[in-house]
């Protein structure tokens, strides 16, 4: 028994840091930022600049593109929820005959912010590029033909980097964790969680329905506080099984089409490749699956070797915590985490 209490526990500890690390407890927001270019006469093009207001360094970052190319016209910045859109007319005559094609697209200050973005240009004969710049590749080079591996692999990072920057996504799963335990219950739950949620990400993001985003944030929350109350009343005892508790799938299942709803947000925020819209959004899921996956192992490994470590003799004598005590570290946690978020969005949606 002793470590089935070490392994609640070192569970709650792996999951306080995974939660510290991701830099804030807020509504998860749009990772990268955007540089979307798209050509509206020949050499002319127009530039918009999408890049969260939160910053992490006082280095702004900012877009860049050829020297030779003549802003005609800047527009007033414009703030739009957690973001800023900034957008100006540029003419690319001088840089070559191929206007953009080519030459190099950028954004200065990745680094500094530890951050990633996208750019994306699109011509009028249809033609469609994009790349994602980094820290490491801070300018993408305009190839002559679009590359579909590069859409492949990066919404692929994109999907995976949104989903551990969603501190409520992965409080969730944590839960379904907690909930369920490890066996085969675990994996048909985490699998009805992932078919919500990519039900509802393809459907708004192929256009098929809307949703007030306030709304649907709110609602994710409500869905973290409704599973942390499951959890407290298994952490008391109550033996009277209730319908989440009996049938963990559909309860996952179910509200993984609101989570779903929350990951269509950030795609929204990102754009889609003209000509490629279905396997970016296929590769965007499969990022979000593989980042979900490595969470559920990570904690689940952390845990095991934790808990190993702490069963030794040396140290197994001087625990001597009740497993209801150490069940109530992550049930509190994710209790009074998911109530916050309850409040705040709750006030959006009033707002």
């Amino acid at each position: 028994m002793r470590i089935r209490y070490l392994l609640f526990l070192n569970i709650s500890l792996v999951f306080m840091l995974l939660v510290s690390l991701s830099g804030h407890v807020g509504a998860h927001r749009f990772a990268p930022s955007l540089l979307k270019i798209i050509e509206i006469s020949e050499y002319t093009y127009n530039v918009v600049w999408k890049t969260p207001t939160e910053a992490t360094s006082n280095v702004p970052l900012l877009p860049t593109w050829p020297a030779e190319c003549d802003v005609q016209n800047e527009k007033p910045v414009v703030h739009e929820g957690t973001g800023t859109i900034s957008s100006w007319v540029i003419n690319c005559k001088q840089p070559g005959a191929g206007g953009l094609i080519g030459q190099e697209l950028g954004v200065t200050g990745l680094a500094e912010n530890q951050a990633s973005a996208i750019v994306m240009l699109s011509m009028n004969d249809g033609r469609h590029y994009q790349g994602l710049v980094n820290a490491e590749s801070p300018r993408f080079s305009v190839p002559a033909q679009p590359d579909k591996p590069s859409v492949m692999t990066e919404y692929s990072k994109l999907g995976a980097e949104h989903i551990w920057e969603g501190p409520d996504h992965l409080m969730f799963v944590f839960g379904l964790l907690l909930l369920v335990g490890g066996g085969s219950r675990l994996l048909w739950t985490i699998t009805a969680f992932t078919l919500g949620h990519s039900a509802t990400l393809a459907l708004i993001t192929l256009g098929f329905f809307t949703y007030p985003v306030p709304l649907i944030e709110f609602a994710i929350a409500l869905s973290i506080f409704l599973l942390a109350l499951e959890l407290a009343k298994k952490a008391q005892g109550i033996r009277k099984e209730s319908l989440p508790r009996r049938y963990p799938w559909s309860f996952a299942g179910g509200f993984g089409l609101l989570h779903g709803m929350g990951f269509a947000g950030a795609l929204a925020e990102i754009g889609l490749p003209q000509g490629s819209v279905p396997l970016a959004l296929l590769f965007f899921n499969i990022g979000i699956e593989v980042g979900q996956i490595l969470f559920v192992v990570t904690v689940m490994t952390l845990s095991w070797l934790g808990s190993k470590a702490l069963a030794a003799p040396s140290f197994g004598d001087r625990i001597a915590l009740s497993q209801d005590r150490l069940v109530i570290i992550p049930v509190y946690s994710i209790g009074g985490l998911s109530a916050m978020w309850c409040i705040e969005r709750g006030l959006e949606v009033l707002g």
